[in-house]
């Protein structure tokens, strides 16, 4: 009577509650953890807080943290300056290599152009914001002086 007070009692029926447990949760996933597991976020409190402040849409709406996936589930992600409008084909939550992450989603090939057509122009600001004239310096300054006062 101690060991079935004590919580040691046999468990038979274990397996079987652990095979339900992984069959429910293979057609379910959590937005959140979902995110971390496709690699969009480095940690799920990344991703918790992203979904918080309306950087994910599901289906067009906002959702929170808790709200669970469905497979063809259409998925629009903000990180940064990049806009990524994915449908999920795989719910599994365990995080993986990233090339086995890419498998869980599809994404929009008119999104996927629109970003890199993006990065590439970001990459040409940046270039031309590198290779723009300044403001002389102290040592160019002193030069301006001296060349003023010969004349």
């Amino acid at each position: 009577m101690n060991s079935l007070l004590r919580g040691n009692a046999p468990r038979r029926s274990g397996f079987i509650r652990e095979s339900m447990y992984h069959e429910t949760m293979s057609d379910k996933a959590r937005i959140d953890k979902w995110l971390w597991a496709a690699r969009f976020f480095k940690t799920r409190g990344l991703a918790r807080e992203a979904i918080k402040g309306g950087k994910v849409e599901l289906n067009g709406t906002r959702v929170k943290p808790g709200r669970t996936l469905a497979e063809g589930d259409q998925l629009t992600v903000r990180r940064g300056d990049d806009l990524y409008e994915i449908t999920v084909t795989d719910l599994g939550d365990r995080r993986l290599s990233a090339a086995l992450a890419q498998e869980k989603y599809e994404e929009d090939p008119d999104a996927l152009a629109r970003r890199e057509a993006a990065a590439k122009q970001r990459k040409l600001d940046y270039q031309a914001r590198a290779d723009r004239q300044r403001r002389p310096d102290k040592r160019q300054r002193r030069q301006i002086v001296e060349f003023t006062k010969r004349t």
